[in-house]
């Protein structure tokens, strides 16, 4: 293969960013391609061009495979790196890539193709000796076919779409209430009245279980290296939280299993390139195979910490033909912490804003991978990861007392974050211990959340503005002439001088007490008088489970939205009849816009 010249890079953010200086490193040109609302952003200015997509949302940007071509014919890109999410799991992207003689920088379309769709992937999996979670191999054409296995298996079920990725599509089935829900909204009636949910499968759900997985690569020459293992227990909604590496606790038996396993994998496809296994890990050993994703993954630094590798060098050396590069000696732990723009006290529902102030930790063993300023602002129409806090020490206790100290001088004004949350989860005995199995996929949900709360983050709050200049005064002391500086607040009322300090970290439940506890939350479901539902957040509607003049009982389902790749399930509050609906599918809202209106039975 011919050496790559000129880089495309087609994503935004940090993880842009992050491949362009790697690009720069190895003395790659690059071209950055942007949306409208990411014309100043810090991964435009640091490539070497940048071209506008002309558009202000996913869909008319880093999703259009036409734009982005065009931009790679413009340029004369002979290589593209999709980062994460967007098109990196395309398969169809990849194919035509290939047919320009355009390097895509991951696994070929075929394999993408094989891997990509979970029931695909649950096959492949099968056929060549790992086990996936028990389930169904073939898409659910019709609804009996989730009842059946309920009644053959028992609850709880989760159901997924084989599409899904990124914890979206993932729904656990408990009751016979919650299969009605399910089979309700993923089903729609053709012309004949037959319904079909072939985008779904079904399998056991594993209650108990880690989220470990497996950092790969495989080279053209058939070199495959694990890099590490990964722990990503700490999810919500599915969706994860902090990562660690290496996966801690594991015995030399299952860190065997995770590698052979993960070894026939990618050879069964003929993998070539950078990827994870993800695997779930029972109290009793018991070991299942999830899926493998074709790309790079957000939690990727932890793994380069411990391993001391540049993954995205990895993955442009091996799209260049190169054999991988010399392992080295795994050392340290490293956890990070997802810097999402969502706030604990609300349910962690995203949001949007301004980026007034940001204050990044720094010292040994902490690294920032952000892709803003402050300045900048956040975009609903985006993902809600706005950067990533990785910290490394020696041991994992020591990574612990690291990161205490790191998120404690993270300090982020105008949208929330989920710091104090961070805080508090690493100074749970829960998991900073050293008990394998107490924080499992669903500990932070059913366990730790229900045992702590959150006030509402003021985003107008200024908490980590510059301290503003002392005020200074000639006195004489004994009879020598000298300059006094004092703080402002100290005459505040005196003077005139009303500036705000710096105000430093607090302990945390103090920090709370400080803070109204009248403020609403943006998961709330508000209603007004007349029986109007109104949304929670910025959103599009994805599906209306409703039509008119349809009767409906208290907590039955009237629509989904869904932002940031978070889903939000509207229900009726009370029962009634739906007198007007005011959205329809696929419409983008605003917090506070009229969904639904219902009149009560009694009205």
């Amino acid at each position: 293969m011919r050496p790559i010249q000129r880089l495309l890079v087609a994503n935004r953010g940090e993880i842009a960013l992050r491949i362009i200086r790697t690009a720069r490193e190895l003395n790659i040109a690059t071209i950055a391609v942007y949306a409208d609302a990411d014309a100043e952003a810090p991964f435009v200015h640091a490539a070497d061009e940048a071209w506008s997509l002309g558009g202000a949302d996913a869909t008319s940007t880093y999703l259009n495979a036409d734009a982005l071509l065009k931009v790679a014919d413009a340029t004369h890109a002979d290589a593209l790196h999709p980062g994460y999410g967007f098109l990196s799991e395309n398969a169809d992207f990849a194919n035509t890539l290939a047919s320009k003689d355009i390097t895509w920088i991951g696994p070929a379309g075929s394999v993408i193709d094989a891997l990509g769709d979970k029931i695909r992937a649950r096959n492949v999996a099968h056929s060549c000796g790992v086990d996936p979670v028990p389930g169904i191999f073939t898409p659910i054409t019709d609804p009996t076919q989730i009842t059946d296995f309920i009644a053959q298996h028992g609850y709880p079920v989760v159901c997924k779409r084989s599409d899904g990725g990124g914890g979206r599509g993932i729904t656990v089935l408990r009751s016979d209430a919650d299969t009605d829900m399910f089979i309700a909204r993923h089903t729609t009636p053709d012309a004949e009245g037959n319904t079909s949910l072939s985008m779904h499968f079904v399998e056991r759900f594993v209650e108990l279980a880690r989220h470990v997985e497996t950092q790969c690569m495989r080279d053209a020459h058939g070199n495959f290296r694990v890099v590490t293992t990964r722990d990503c227990s700490v999810q919500r909604r599915n969706q994860k939280l902090i990562e660690e590496a290496p996966a801690p606790f594991l015995s030399p038996e299952t860190d065997a299993q995770l590698e052979r396993w993960s070894r026939q994998l990618f050879e069964a496809v003929g993998y070539v390139g950078v990827g994870t296994c993800e695997f779930l890990l029972e109290p009793d050993g018991s070991l299942w195979f999830l899926e493998v994703n074709p790309r790079l993954q957000v939690e990727h630094p932890v793994s380069e910490e411990v391993a001391g590798v540049d993954l995205v060098s990895e993955q442009l050396r091996i799209a260049q033909g190169l054999p991988l590069s010399e392992a080295r000696p795994p050392r340290g732990h490293s956890f990070e912490f997802r810097i999402t723009c969502e706030d604990p006290a609300a349910d962690l529902m995203p949001s949007g804003g301004k980026v007034t102030h940001i204050t990044w930790p720094g010292g040994p063993g902490i690294r920032i991978d952000s892709g803003l300023v402050a300045g900048d602002s956040v975009h609903t129409s985006f993902d809600s990861m706005i950067a990533k806090i990785i910290v490394t020490a020696p041991t994992r206790e020591a990574a612990l007392a690291r990161s205490r100290r790191a998120l404690a001088e993270f300090c982020l004004d105008g949208v929330p974050t989920p710091r104090d949350l961070y805080v508090d989860i690493i100074n749970d005995p829960a998991f900073s211990g050293e008990d394998a199995f107490t924080v499992s996929t669903r500990w932070l949900e059913n366990a730790f959340l229900p045992s702590h709360s959150y006030e509402a983050t003021d985003t107008a709050e200024n908490t980590c503005a510059l301290p503003p200049a002392k005020r200074q005064f000639t006195i004489e002391l004994d009879g020598k002439r000298m300059t006094l500086s004092l703080p402002p607040d100290l005459f505040q009322g005196v003077f005139g001088t009303g500036a705000a300090t710096q105000r430093p970290a607090q302990p945390l439940r103090q920090a709370r007490q400080e803070r109204s506890a009248a403020a609403p939350t943006a998961s709330t479901q508000s209603v007004l008088s007349d029986g109007t539902i109104v949304s929670p957040m910025q959103a599009i509607v994805v599906h209306m489970a409703v039509t008119e003049n349809q009767k409906v009982a208290e907590g039955d389902l009237i629509a989904v939205l869904e932002a940031m790749k978070m889903e939000k399930y509207v229900h009726a509050p009370h029962a009634g009849t739906v007198s007007e609906i005011f959205v329809a599918a696929g419409t983008s809202i605003s917090t506070g816009d009229h969904l639904v209106r219902i009149e009560k039975e009694n009205a």
